[in-house]
């Protein structure tokens, strides 16, 4: 797919989950977060579905998505890059 010029959108890096979907891929993005009352930094997950239109990506491989438009009910986010290679499923 083309890079759009002058677009501010959302990146995120993650890891992926699952495989199962023709041209899918769910993908799981941790954040840490500093929690107000205790001042310790706790993780937020959130698993995204995102477009894989080379079905490259593995279970266990980080990678990066980016927003891009609705492509059906929960996938509004693609694929833009593999940043490493898993050693298969992960838990």
């Amino acid at each position: 797919m083309k890079e759009q010029t002058g677009k501010n959108r959302k990146t995120k890096v993650g890891t992926i989950l699952s495989d199962k979907m023709q041209k899918t891929v769910s993908v799981l993005v941790t954040r840490r977060v500093l929690e107000p009352r205790f001042h310790k930094y706790i993780s937020r997950r959130k698993k995204y579905l995102a477009h894989d239109e080379k079905q490259e990506c593995k279970p266990g491989d980080v990678v990066q998505i980016q927003e891009t438009r609705p492509l059906s009910k929960r996938k509004s986010w693609r694929v833009v890059s593999v940043l490493k290679k898993g050693h298969g499923e992960t838990a």
